[in-house]
């Protein structure tokens, strides 16, 4: 079973202490039913409703997705047309996506970068989209420089695309039973886990640093940025089973079982950069 300790202190490094969990952690998703690599090799998708509803028609667009993993996400929307562009903090990672674009022969470029430094270390700045899904900006302690890294990425009229886990849900503790962390950014959270969401009892003890961003927060840093939000919806359900105590009540739609529909999962937002 995944364990959490909660360390109320000031990391020495965020970005080394990340890179390293998600270096361990790739190494267990990469071999996971989670993931399916598999079965992506043979054609499936790894985008879901939700993701897809907002993507549309993206044959021949630049598109840069933050945050990409071992590339999953990044080569689906290369296999719908798109000139697509991978960041990543974890070499690991990185290393694994560019294996997985070789395998399936489709062309997709991914850069090893922190978020904030990526306009420095990628050739194009220039993009039709900004992605970025699921468990992302957790990572990250500043919405506010996050917002003008995506629009210095965006060309006029881009926009970005962002599908997050609700940050109510961030706030209980890891059995849903009771609240255990700000729902405002008040603090950096660090945690030494065991296991990782594709695999409770995977051999792997990660330290990380996160920050729960309040919904106030996300669209505020976009607004004074000069973005204008174009679509905002929440879900009362997740597209992924990575949360302790939840069941599938449709297909690929899971809640806690002893919450089910009552508080927010996941939202999404398409902002534009108006100039």
């Amino acid at each position: 079973m995944i364990s959490n300790l909660m360390i109320m202190k000031k990391s020495s490094d965020y970005l080394e202490l990340n890179k390293d969990a998600w270096n361990k952690k790739t190494g267990e998703h990469i071999h996971s039913s989670f993931y399916d690599v598999e079965n992506f090799k043979k054609g499936k998708s790894s985008l879901n409703e939700i993701e897809l509803d907002l993507l549309g028609n993206i044959a021949n667009k630049d598109l840069l997705h933050l945050q990409c993993h071992f590339g999953q996400d990044t080569l689906s929307l290369a296999r719908m047309g798109a000139k697509v562009t991978g960041v990543d903090l974890s070499n690991k990672a990185i290393e694994e996506a560019r294996k997985l674009s070789s395998q399936l022969d489709t062309p997709a470029d991914f850069i090893e970068s922190d978020i904030y430094t990526v306009q420095d270390k990628i050739p194009q700045t220039s993009f039709d989209l900004v992605y970025s899904t699921y468990g992302t900006i957790t990572w990250l302690p500043d919405m506010d420089k996050w917002a003008k890294v995506v629009k210095q990425m965006l060309r006029p009229g881009g926009k970005l695309i962002l599908v997050e886990f609700h940050p109510f849900i961030w706030t209980f503790d890891d059995q849903m039973k009771t609240i255990a962390y700000h729902y405002f950014n008040e603090e950096e959270i660090v945690e030494i886990t065991e296991g990782t969401y594709t695999d409770r009892n995977a051999p792997i003890k990660t330290e990380t640093v996160s920050w729960n961003h309040s919904l106030d927060e996300v669209i505020g840093s976009l607004l004074s940025n000069g973005f204008s939000i174009q679509h905002f919806k929440e879900f009362d359900y997740s597209p992924y089973p990575c949360f302790p105590n939840v069941e599938e009540f449709q297909h690929k739609r899971f809640r806690f079982k002893h919450i089910e529909k009552r508080i927010p999962m996941v939202y999404s937002i398409i902002a534009e950069k108006l100039d």
